[in-house]
Formats: structure tokens, sequence, C-alpha cells
């Protein structure tokens, strides 16, 4: 991964559905949410908001008396539940090597999953996508799973074993599915096995242009998914590589996978994964929204900056490619619809974005609750995302434990090593948002862009709606705007900075 630019947009989310419980967060989570306003209650017709200010003073507090009547002054926002897009698949992060530590050994392990992961006490995360093997975030060395001694290969893959996984990955991720049944799990690889490589090094180099080499590799996906179902974790979908225009990985496994060599890769692993009798999706790319200026590469062996399209272009290749994974440090997600457009039959999921502490980190909680309630839960999906997914569930709160790679990044909590006690940072609000009222299955609908506030919708499967709406002006203050939807309309002023969810019963 890549440190994120940081863009500061003031955002709201509005949800147009039945109202909910209180505050996500238990004991094992603090600081807690405020407590939920006088009448409150109300019956199931009534209009509910729920808010959260850079601040912190509101946390996911239900803040009811801030809904005011219609105001003709100010921009509307209207929502067609009638004309729909794509399909939700869900919202979450990655249990990390560090972040299984971190979680697996604390004694508040149960609470802080609960609160993660129980759609009904908890924030209801849906979607992991789990590095194979290691990462930058490791808690000891990097692995794969068929490291051999430097100079030998494995082609039989007699030696692939997921035992490092069993200790304290596979548990939680069992513990997750258990706590939330629709869960789905991605897989991504930093890098292959190093024997597979031409510089012999996990970290960097490129893949042996050798078709045993490739047919080897796919063997690796499907003893994979295989040894994740046998161990209770079915995977729903692989991508083939981590970032593979990331020439020079920071002292973390990697590797520059040209898009030729991408789409040769998929023909090797569909084709396994169909005489394996294996449904696991596979998806291409895996990579910023636009080409990274330091992955550009010199003049004589530049980097493709069509690089998806690219993929999805060879026709052998797209037969097993099911969509598209894209990050978010650098460019913007109007990508996602420009490929869409170019490949309408193939889906669109973002995979990954890690928030970072700011220049100034008493800023970081605000910077990253606008910049991503912004551009991954409402412009990310406003572009076809089928999925939203930051990065770390859980760091220390020095951004570790890690193994080369960012040393600024933050998780979804922060876990204290010493107490294991878990504060929630700036993504867990980001999340809260929107995973706890928009459920895998929602379809996104239309809705329009009124002034400042860009929006997105959803429709869940019993009928019910939920808006996503963004103040992208940040230095106007608070603003003003309107709500029509289900026959209903009202206003809201929300704060500069602020997070707001709005229920409304059908």
């Amino acid at each position: 991964m890549r440190p994120r630019r940081t863009i500061v947009t003031t955002a709201v989310i509005v949800s147009l559905i039945g109202a909910l419980p209180g505050s996500a967060m238990s004991s094992a989570i603090s600081p807690r949410s405020a407590g939920s306003p006088a009448g409150s209650t109300a019956g199931k017709d009534a209009v509910h908001a729920w808010l959260t200010t850079g601040d912190k003073k509101n946390l996911l507090a239900q803040r009811d008396d801030m809904i005011g009547a219609p105001d003709g002054t100010v921009p509307t926002i209207t929502v067609d539940p009638a004309k729909t897009f794509q399909k939700v698949e869900g919202f979450g992060a990655s249990i990390t090597d560090s972040s299984a530590h971190l979680i697996a050994n604390s004694p508040h392990r149960d609470a802080i999953m609960r609160d993660l992961f129980d759609p009904r006490r908890g924030l209801g995360l849906s979607y992991l996508r789990q590095p194979m093997g290691a990462s930058d975030f490791v808690a000891g060395p990097h692995y794969t799973y068929d490291d051999v001694p430097a100079g030998q290969t494995d082609y039989g893959l007699k030696r692939f074993s997921i035992a490092h996984d069993k200790a304290e990955i596979l548990p939680l991720l069992r513990q997750a599915r258990a706590l939330n049944p629709r869960l789905k799990v991605m897989a991504t690889p930093w890098s292959p096995p190093a024997w597979m490589k031409t510089n012999g090094s996990l970290i960097g180099g490129r893949f042996i242009d050798d078709q045993r080499v490739y047919d080897t590799y796919a063997q690796y996906f499907v003893k994979f998914v295989k040894a994740y179902r046998d161990a209770g974790v079915p995977i729903d979908a692989v991508t083939l590589q981590n970032e593979p225009q990331n020439r020079n990985p920071s002292g973390y496994p990697g590797m520059d996978l040209r898009d030729s060599e991408q789409a040769r890769l998929a023909i090797a692993v569909g084709s396994a994964f169909d005489k394996a009798g294996l449904k696991t999706k596979i998806l291409g790319y895996d990579h910023n929204w636009s080409l990274h200026p330091n992955d550009v590469g010199p003049p004589d062996d530049a980097a493709n900056p069509e690089y998806a399209k690219s993929v999805l272009d060879d026709a052998k290749a797209r037969r097993h490619i099911d969509g598209t994974a894209f990050h978010c440090y650098f460019g913007d997600a109007e990508q996602q619809s420009r490929l869409h457009d170019a490949h309408p039959d193939k889906d669109i999921y973002f995979t990954e974005c890690s928030g970072t502490e700011s220049g100034d980190r008493a800023t970081t909680f605000p910077d990253t609750l606008h910049w991503h309630t912004a551009n991954l839960t409402v412009r990310g999906t406003r572009n076809w995302a089928k999925t939203v997914i930051t990065w770390n569930l859980a760091l220390d709160p020095e951004g570790g434990p890690h193994n080369g790679g960012c040393d600024t990044c933050t998780g979804v909590v922060t876990i204290d090593p010493a107490t294991g006690e878990a504060t929630p940072g700036a993504d867990y609000y980001v999340f809260g948002h929107v995973s706890r009222f928009v459920r895998p299955g929602a379809v996104r609908v239309d809705s329009s862009v009124a002034g400042n506030i860009v929006t997105t919708a959803f429709r869940d499967v019993d009928g019910t709606v939920t808006l996503l709406a963004v103040n992208d002006d940040w230095g106007t203050g608070s603003q003003r705007f309107n709500v029509q939807a289900g026959g209903r309309t009202f206003s809201y002023t929300l704060p500069a900075g602020a997070v707001a969810t709005f229920t409304l019963g059908r």
C-alpha cells in the first residue's frame, strides 16, 4: 500500500430505513457514543438521526433534534428507488497478520470481535480481504505458504502449508463468520514464493516467464482455496497480485506483474479452478484508480496506464475474470465507471485504502472521517463498487506491528498491546454510518446531486432505502439541505466535518 493523499470534505450519510439499536460500541471499544435524545424512540414512521463530528463530541450519537421541516431556500436531494445499479457485497477491512496478533492476544478479544462483526450488536462488517501470506503488516518475518531454502524449488508444492495462519488468523476468521454468517472473504497474494521470481526474493522482482511456473502458481491458488475451505473459511474471490504495478515495494513483499502476465496468470488460475470444481471468483488489477507516478518506469519499459482494461480486453483471460479491484492511493473513483463503461458485464470491487496519520496528528480523525466517507463509501459505490474495504482491522498506537512498508497507517480500531483495550479510529465510524444500515444484497439506486451535496443511495432486500450524501465544500461551514424520498421531505443542518445517518420508517 501507499499513503493516501488527504482531501478534507464534510460528509453525511442518510438512511431511510427502520430505526436501529443504539451505539454499536461496548466496553471493549471506547469511547462510547452519546446517549439518544429525548423522543428518539418514537413510532416506526418517525425520522431519526445519528451523528459523528470531527471533534468527537458526537460519536454515532442519536440527534433527532436536528431534523427540521422542508426548507424552500436550500437544495433538495431526491432518490429514485426504482432505478437500480450494482448489488452490494459488503463493507470491511483486513485481519492482517498484525491485526490478528493484536486481537488474538487481547483479553477483550470476544467483545472486540462482537463490536466489529455482529450485525445486531456491532458494526456488522461483512467483507474481508485477507493477504495470502505476508504483507508489510506482519508481527514477524515475511512468509508465503511454500517457502524453501534459497536455490531450491518445489514445483510439486510438497511443502505447501497454511500452518502459519492456524494460530491466530484462521480462528479469528471463523469467529467473524460465526458472528456474521453473511460475511465473505477475499484473498490476495503480496508475492508468490521467492523461488517463482526472477530475483529469488519476496520483495520486488518479477514472475519467472515459464509456463511451468504459471501452472504451479495456479495450483498454489487451488491449494490455498481448498485449505481455507477445509479450515472453515470459504474464499469468495481472489485477486492475482496486490498492487501489480508497484515495482519497488518499500521493504515488504511485492511484485511487478505486467498486464500481459496477469492475463496469462488469469487463464492459468481460472483453468485450474475450473478443473478443481472451485467457484471462487477471480478479480484483476487490484491497484490504484490511476497509474501512480512512482510506478511509471523508464520510457523504454513504461507501465501501462490502462492496465485494468488491458487485462479485460484479452478475450481468453476475460472468460475467467469476474471483475476488477481498485485502491485509493492515486487517481479518483471515476476510473471505476470508465472501466465499467468499457466492460459493463464485469464487476467492480474497491479493496484497499488505509487510514493514515495526518501531518498534524490532531486532525487525523476528522481528515480520515471526511476523506474516506466522501471518496470510498460515497464516490466508490457511486462508481459501481460492490465492496468498500479499508486496510488493517486493528493496529497498535504506533501503527504497527509492521515489517517494512507503511509507518503512518491507522486501523479501524487501535489496540493497546499492554492492556488489550481497543479504541475506535475514524474508519470505525465511517463503517458504522453505513454497515449498520446497508446490508449485503442491497442494490444501489439512483440519487441526485444538489449543490455541494453529492450522494449515493441503496435499496435493501426488504425494500428499505438508504441515502448517503457528502457536502463536498469543506470551507463553508455548516450546510443545510432537504431530503425527498419515500414520500417524505425534511431538512437537516450538518456541521462542518460531520457524518450523519438519518433513518425513516417505510
